[in-house]
């Protein structure tokens, strides 16, 4: 039995999602429709895992609570960050808006299980960060999942991991992946907002290959 058959067409959208896909730090208000955040967790899940282990732990933050605390975390490290820029850079930085945290209806997080049996070791003895690879695909996966349905994702990353890990009571041994704002854009961009903001800008993929 043959596979699916994916025409030229289906690849340029697919190519218009990838360019799409952008960080979103501004969301509207709207919440999403009842089932939606689970039926993009179960598409994350179909994402490749080292030895079939799918290491990855989705954690839906709800208590007002716990994302105060998420956003007491955010608010000290992203402080940090401001002082240790200089001049012009810190300028920049003071300007930009870097988590949708107060505006987002959805908070997701992503942990990484390290000590899951299933798959029972298969590839990574030599390389266990492969856990951790495997759950970052799952987001990018659900990454482009919400946005073939209009919806946007932001990750979160100024934060403390000990701080989230605390605030959101998870096993200790879980690796944290990220902490991820997920609702309707406020705006839409097929250019990064650091770039469009002036801190950034993208190299060409030439540049980042080498021959051997």
């Amino acid at each position: 039995m043959g596979g699916p058959h994916f025409d030229d067409a289906f690849r340029t959208r697919l190519r218009d999602l990838l360019v799409w896909r952008r960080d979103v730090r501004s969301f509207r208000p709207d919440p999403l429709p009842a089932g939606t955040l689970e039926r993009l967790i179960d598409t994350a899940a179909l994402a490749p895992s080292v030895g079939l282990s799918e290491p990855w732990r989705f954690v839906i933050v709800e208590d007002p609570a716990r994302r105060a605390l998420v956003r007491a975390s955010f608010a000290a490290c992203n402080a940090d960050a401001l002082a240790r820029q200089t001049g012009e850079r810190a300028a920049t930085y003071a300007r930009l808006k870097l988590a949708g945290l107060d505006d987002a209806p959805v908070h997701l997080a992503v942990f990484s299980d390290p000590a899951t049996v299933q798959g029972h070791g298969l590839g990574r003895l030599t390389m266990p960060e492969t856990l951790a690879y495997s759950a970052v695909m799952a987001v990018h996966t659900l990454w482009l999942a919400a946005r073939a349905q209009e919806i946007g994702v932001g990750w979160v990353s100024i934060l403390d991991p000990a701080a989230v890990q605390a605030a959101l009571d998870v096993p200790q041994g879980w690796t944290f992946i990220g902490y991820f704002c997920i609702g309707f854009p406020a705006e839409e961009s097929d250019t990064p907002t650091l770039q469009r903001q002036g801190w950034e800008s993208r190299r060409a993929a030439c540049d980042t290959i080498l021959r051997r």
